[in-house]
């Protein structure tokens, strides 16, 4: 009987060795791959699954989700032979765990050494401000190319960023010194253009103000002629009148012309700067006489006016 116990406890023991090993747990994002006599069998997803011990064995475990791969930094050279460093960071996700697991050896580093192969490839394809500008177009390219090499091996690669290009000190040092001799040739071709509107604003200010001025002086002269042209009408009229007076026999209208020509005369010599002195060789009864011509005009017209309104009131 103990004998018999024994052999029991033997074979409880087995028993539950075995299931032990039958029953595996896939954790959630994992896959594990089955081999049977060292051939893959199948893919287990996540959950609980029943294995034959002894048997099959789980030959991977498979990580499915997106996962980073670093890319070292790298020398290459571009298309116009400058020496840059280039580093980058690449995205993938296993989607197929049995081409994974079967169809390479070291996932990771195969991917890498593709990723870094395919950079330094697209980086001598293009100049180096190409290359400074163009990081979108870098990633597309490399992602493309790497994203069909990686399919047989079971491998989605989803994203590859470019990190870092760095060129070599002194080429820096000379891009910069390109880049303020740039930006001092934009500022002098702005003050120049500011200069230029500026002289441009100046001539047509000057030019309006010629032309109000030119205006105004032409307006001045136009007034100033019509005050002439009238002065030389009233003056007219009056030389008529006194033709007139004249032809009429009317000896009082000539002492009123000829008094009138002499005060003008005098006014203009009484007018004058450098005159200190006014010599008179004319005799103070003849002046005196026309003026009296003159009061003898002015109460005749004045009692013909008189004479005309009490007309007037009469009637």
């Amino acid at each position: 009987m103990e004998g018999f116990a024994l052999v029991l406890v033997l074979f409880a023991v087995l028993a539950l060795f075995v299931l032990y090993k039958g029953v595996v747990i896939v954790p959630q994002g994992y896959a594990y791959t089955v081999e049977r006599f060292g051939k893959f069998t199948r893919v287990l997803q996540p959950g609980m699954h029943i294995i034959i011990p002894f048997f099959d064995r789980i030959s991977n475990k498979v990580n499915m989700m997106e996962q980073v791969l670093e890319v070292p930094s790298q020398e290459a050279i571009t298309k116009d032979n400058a020496l840059v460093r280039v580093d980058g960071v690449a995205y993938f996700q296993v989607v197929d765990p049995g081409a994974a697991t079967y169809e390479v050896n070291n996932l990771e580093y195969a991917m890498q050494t593709l990723v870094m192969t395919n950079i330094r490839t697209v980086t001598g394809s293009m100049d180096l401000d190409q290359l400074l500008a163009g990081r979108d177009q870098i990633n597309a390219l490399v992602l493309r190319v790497v994203d069909e090499a990686a399919a047989q091996w079971g491998t989605k690669v989803t994203r590859i960023e470019i990190r870092d290009i760095l060129p070599p000190e002194e080429l820096v040092d000379a891009m910069s010194r390109q880049m303020i001799a740039e930006r001092n040739k934009r500022a002098q071709i702005l003050d120049a253009e500011g200069f230029k509107q500026a002289e441009i604003l100046k001539a047509e200010g000057e030019k309006q103000a010629q032309i109000l001025t030119a205006e105004g002086e032409r307006q001045a002269a136009f007034l100033e002629a019509e005050a002439r042209e009238r002065q030389a009408q009233a003056e007219a009229r009056a030389t008529e009148m006194v033709s007139k007076a004249i032809a009429e026999g009317d000896v009082r209208a000539i002492n009123y012309f000829v008094a009138n020509n002499y005060v003008k005369a005098l006014e203009q010599l009484a007018s004058a700067p450098n005159q200190k002195v006014l010599m008179m060789p004319v005799e103070a009864s003849s002046v005196i006489g026309s003026l009296a011509g003159i009061t003898e005009l002015a109460k005749e017209a004045l009692g013909e006016k008189g004479n005309k309104s009490g007309s007037g009131g009469n009637a």
